[in-house]
């Protein structure tokens, strides 16, 4: 099957309520007021679930948060996010262009690079900043560990500290330091440990025939709201209809995949291709395959901290 199927009209409504296409969305260059007036952090955002950082929470474009908020940045070379903090963990995953992500503590700042399908998870009440320090415009993914975020709280922002103070996210006296798992200040070591690297995960393939790299929960970075994988799934590979207990959300960087729902027998389903987010609401059974001859490369985000997974089923043909 391929395509949406009308043979539940209240199955179909809520089925396109929950498919997100990239291409039917736009960027809000105006997301964060803060940022007025101050060129150097102009960032555009697009929303797919709840507002993220965001204070315009009654966007009637996307999807009601439960555990977790789903967005995309776009950020041009040059630009940067002053530093600020959460009261819960925020994720960022790079998409395209090269992000650097600064950690700050008693004007010691530390930074990491990440390249695309890099991720870091920045702990709760960690001051953190980023910039586009490359010559082409990044792209990333932020999922915020919580449905209601309450506003960041800045420590550096230009408004209230020198430029080039905010523009370093704190650092004093030229104190940065790269992330180094074995480096000498604590901060270097702390933030290795929510550094995820693509290249550096294994990938688990599963009886069902796909790929999965951890990202948050075991294996990966410590997981505290929602856990985080990858999924590599083969061209011709597929799952037999599952659920979980929790809502989870696909958003696609690579090729395409057709994603569905069952029930009462009854399917609907529909292809989706990079930066199309599809979301299955706790207790609603889904499956998704490719029929494509490329692989797909889909970023998975789990509206639980808890391990368990389906046991996932290969489609038989």
């Amino acid at each position: 099957m391929s395509g949406l199927t009308e043979n539940n009209s209240s199955l179909n409504q809520d089925f396109r309520r929950h498919l997100l296409k990239f291409t039917e969305k736009t960027f809000d260059w105006d997301a964060f007021p803060s940022n007025r007036g101050f060129a150097d952090l102009e960032r555009a955002q697009m929303r797919f679930i709840g507002s993220g950082g965001s204070p315009k929470v009654n966007d009637s474009e996307t999807l009601k948060p439960e555990h977790f908020t789903l967005s995309l940045i776009y950020k041009h070379p040059g630009k940067y996010a002053a530093c600020h903090a959460h009261e819960i963990e925020e994720a960022f995953l790079v998409l395209d262009g090269v992000l650097t992500v600064g950690w700050e503590e008693d004007g010691v700042v530390v930074e990491a690079p990440l390249g695309p399908k890099d991720m870091i998870l920045n702990a709760r009440e960690i001051p953190h900043g980023f910039r586009n320090a490359g010559v082409t415009p990044v792209t990333m993914s932020v999922l915020v560990g919580v449905g209601k975020p309450l506003p960041p709280r800045y420590l550096y922002h230009p408004k209230d500290v020198d430029a080039d103070l905010a523009a370093s996210f704190g650092a004093r006296d030229g104190q940065v330091l790269r992330v180094d798992p074995e480096g000498q200040h604590p901060l270097q070591r702390m933030m290795a440990h929510y550094v995820v690297r693509y290249d550096e995960q294994p990938t688990e393939w599963t009886a069902a025939g796909f790929g999965r790299k951890i990202y948050v929960g075991e294996g990966g970075a410590p997981p505290s709201t929602a856990r985080k994988e990858m999924f590599l799934i083969p061209p011709g590979t597929g799952v037999k209809p599952y659920t979980r207990t929790c809502e989870e959300a696909w958003l696609v960087l690579d090729g395409h995949i057709t994603v569905g729902w069952e029930e009462d027998g009854k399917t609907i389903e529909r292809q989706i291709g990079p930066k199309d987010v599809f979301v299955s609401p706790a207790g609603r059974t889904r499956y998704f395959r490719n029929d494509e001859a490329n692989a797909a490369t889909v970023f998975v985000a789990i509206g639980s901290p808890l391990a368990g997974d389906p046991d996932y089923q290969p489609i038989t043909t």
